[in-house]
């Protein structure tokens, strides 16, 4: 008994040198396994860190906009423009002449004596005077002159207005922007997280206090049945059947010892009780 602590002291020694231990766990390595019963044996041992992968969604490059300018669309077009508008103007109607033709009157009619004759001619010139009261008509004179017919008149002239077809370049559509988003990117990242830091501690196992041929023969049955090859059933715990063991273990995770540990025996169905 004495010769197992300094063992296990020189042990927990080692592990605090090495620094997977500190020195109060070492001290601690003194103390004998708690709650133990009559007829359990354990093997204390160094239990690694645990470590467990987990995956992580994270944001590489954050949700952005994208903006696109659309330019402005022409076209060539064809068409009629106003040059000058429509107007008016007045004229003058120049008056209308024409020709009279007219008698104007000269000398107007009158009476004068004028000597006459009768049937019979006198002999006497001093008597028989014939005096004839004789009508002289009036006299006259034709003249021509101009004369208005139509007077003078204004009138509106209307003016159209004049147009010019011509060839421009006009906007169809007018500039635009077009807003994009852009979504956020993400990667997956593996990180490997610490769940339970080394330490030393007490494992129960099977040595020649609690372990007897049948039951050894039990487990090499059982680890055969689980595809585990433990060499010769025989009931002695050898090479073959530790390595059987060790390969069990890590293919069910548990502890992998240079001892046949009871989670081991209980994990193949073997009762120990």
């Amino acid at each position: 008994m004495i010769k197992r602590s300094v063992t296990m002291t020189l042990l927990g020694l080692a592990l605090v040198g090495a620094g997977r231990l500190s020195a109060q766990e070492a001290v601690a390595g003194d103390l004998l396994p708690p709650n133990a019963k009559p007829g359990e044996c354990y093997a204390r041992m160094w239990a690694p860190p645990q470590y467990r992968t987990a995956t992580e969604r994270v944001m590489v490059k954050a949700e952005s906009e994208q903006v696109q300018i659309i330019p402005a669309r022409y076209e060539t077009v064809t068409e009629r423009v106003l040059v000058k508008e429509a107007s008016s103007r007045l004229e003058v109607v120049p008056a209308q002449y024409g020709t009279e033709t007219e008698q104007v009157l000269v000398k107007a009619a009158y009476t004068t004596w004028k000597k006459g004759t009768g049937p019979i001619q006198k002999v006497d010139e001093a008597t028989g005077e014939i005096m004839c009261l004789v009508e002289i008509p009036a006299e006259y004179k034709t003249i021509t002159r101009r004369v208005v017919k139509t007077p003078a008149t204004t009138r509106e002239v209307a003016i159209p207005a004049e147009y010019q077809t011509v060839t421009v370049r006009k906007m169809v559509e007018p500039a635009r922007e077009v807003r994009t988003t852009i979504p956020a990117e993400y990667s997956t990242i593996t990180k490997t997280e610490l769940v339970s830091d080394g330490k030393l501690e007490w494992r129960e196992i099977l040595c020649e206090t609690n372990m007897t041929q049948g039951r050894v023969r039990d487990i090499q049955l059982a680890l055969r049945q689980a595809g585990y090859d433990p060499g010769s059933v025989d009931g002695v715990i050898g090479t073959g059947t530790m390595r059987a063991v060790n390969a069990y273990q890590r293919a069910k995770g548990l502890p992998v010892d240079p001892y046949l540990n009871v989670a081991t025996v209980k994990s193949l169905g073997i009762t120990l009780r």
